[in-house]
């Protein structure tokens, strides 16, 4: 049986756009290492401005085969007719789609393609379904549902979601019933390199040998460091943890991160708080591997990448009960949950902060479960599976094995 033939849409994978950029990259990797044709076909968006990148043709980049189109306006939309044009041509080449992200010109684009071409598609939402997500720019996403996004959503083979609470939220506000839970995998030999442990410290010398309390991703309204901030830094102000920092690993709009900066100030801050701009690569894995935790409170995270990596690594984490992943963290016993108020937030890291030994258990918890659930080879199984069954070979499959 010849290989099967997969083509992922996303509408950028620039740095900035976080973790469903990098995921994207390591599911194809995780894939071809299965046996899979992969490509990736995107736009070169990077915030107001463009990748510096061929266009239109299949080159090497992350080490997955990946296609790119000039983005011609609206950065959120990301408007591109020239992937428009290509998804209409080329789209039947492949046995199925899975296409990333749901309210973006070449998620719809790329729908269209494969209904007037007879491709089976998946659409991966990345939390745009949560009911907190669709009451942002409300009125938009209305009007982008009725003329265009339900339908696509209908009229996928399936819709791929990363925890079951994703889908239960998502199902249950919006009428849809054909979703699959299939997880996020992480790099776990890479998250567990010892020859990188030191050196975030190294880079950070003002750091030496204080604990900290990592947060890693976009720096973003929906984030809600406010609170965070607020609340390790009236823990911090006490003697017994005034040698606690917290870093802030990451970027996004200018005039919020300087917002950020400016209350860390107000409330002299200053020197209990790091913020190290955004990290990649070897830089990433160590400051995970440095922090004594992890912290994500977010309004809402349909999975939460940097908590299955920081769990990889055997830190712990402190995560509000709107990020996904809470309940398996929980379980787990790999964590603390909050909930997205001071009081709860404040005695979930008051514990977190006062107690090495729960913290390395709970650690160990944490490297447990991301050892099991969050391996790529066992997520790339899985995605086989469905990608066979939505394209009809599935028994292609299983005579083949």
């Amino acid at each position: 049986m010849s290989a099967l033939k997969v083509l992922h849409v996303i509408p950028a994978v620039a740095v900035r756009y976080g973790g469903p950029s990098r995921a994207v990259f390591e599911m194809c990797r995780a894939l071809e290492a299965e046996g899979l044709e992969v490509l990736v076909a995107t736009t070169d968006a990077d915030g107001p401005n463009h990748l510096s990148v061929d266009h239109g043709t299949v080159i090497d980049y992350q080490g997955a085969q990946t296609i790119f189109f000039r983005r011609e306006w609206s950065e959120r939309f990301g408007y591109s007719a020239a992937l428009a044009r290509w998804l209409d041509a080329e789209v039947k080449r492949f046995d199925v789609a899975h296409i990333h992200a749901v309210f973006s010109h070449p998620c719809l684009a790329a729908a269209k393609a494969c209904r007037k071409r007879g491709v089976p598609y998946i659409i991966r939402p990345l939390g745009s379904l949560d009911p907190w997500s669709m009451s942002q720019k409300a009125f938009a996403k209305r009007l982008m549902w009725r003329v265009a996004v339900g339908r696509m959503l209908r009229e996928a083979a399936a819709i791929h979601y990363t925890t079951s609470e994703e889908r239960q939220l998502a199902e249950t506000s919006l009428a849809l019933n054909h979703g699959v839970v299939i997880p996020l995998g992480i790099e776990i030999d890479r998250l567990q390199d010892r020859a990188l442990k030191e050196r975030f410290r190294k880079l950070h010398t003002s750091l030496g040998d204080r604990p900290y309390l990592l947060t890693l991703n976009r720096i973003h309204p929906k984030k809600n460091i406010e609170l965070l901030l607020e609340v390790f830094l009236a823990l911090a102000a006490q003697p017994e943890y005034s040698d606690w920092r917290l870093v802030i690993a990451g970027d996004g709009e200018a005039a919020y991160v300087d917002s950020l900066k400016l209350m860390t100030r107000r409330r002299g801050g200053q020197e209990k708080v790091i913020f190290s701009g955004w990290l990649d690569g070897a830089d990433r894995v160590s400051a995970l591997a440095c922090a004594e935790l992890l912290a994500l409170t977010s309004h809402q995270e349909n999975f939460g990448l940097a908590a299955a990596e920081s769990l990889a690594c055997g830190v712990p984490v402190i995560v509000s009960d709107h990020v996904n992943l809470a309940r398996q963290i929980e379980a787990a016993g790999a964590g603390w949950v909050a909930s997205l108020d001071r009081a709860s937030l404040s005695s979930a890291l008051l514990e977190a902060l006062s107690n090495d030994k729960e913290r390395e258990r709970r650690g160990l918890a944490g490297r447990r479960l991301a050892q099991k659930e969050f391996s790529w080879s066992g997520v790339a199984r899985d995605l086989i599976g469905l990608y066979a069954r939505v394209a009809g070979k599935g028994a292609e499959l299983s005579s083949a094995v």
